[in-house]
């Protein structure tokens, strides 16, 4: 069973770069004390909701597997 921790992991880099969340668009300081929480609000850039077009939750733990019809690695990989 896959943690909670893993499954919102935004690290990791085999992610489908058409999965967005707020953190990737609003900058913080990493040397701050407090780093901005992952509040698991992510969405499809291609469907602009939290469900990809293979109909599976568009989340982290979900979106870095070559596996979804839908992945996509980085453009330019």
């Amino acid at each position: 069973m896959i943690t909670e921790d893993e499954r919102f992991n935004t690290n990791r880099p085999d992610l489908c770069h058409l999965l967005c969340w707020k953190g990737k668009f609003a900058p913080f300081d990493l040397g701050a004390k407090r780093l901005p929480s992952i509040d698991g609000h992510f969405w499809c850039t291609f469907t602009q909701t939290c469900i990809g077009p293979d109909g599976q939750l568009a989340e982290p733990g979900n979106c870095s597997s070559s596996g979804r019809t839908c992945y996509e690695t980085h453009k330019g990989s």
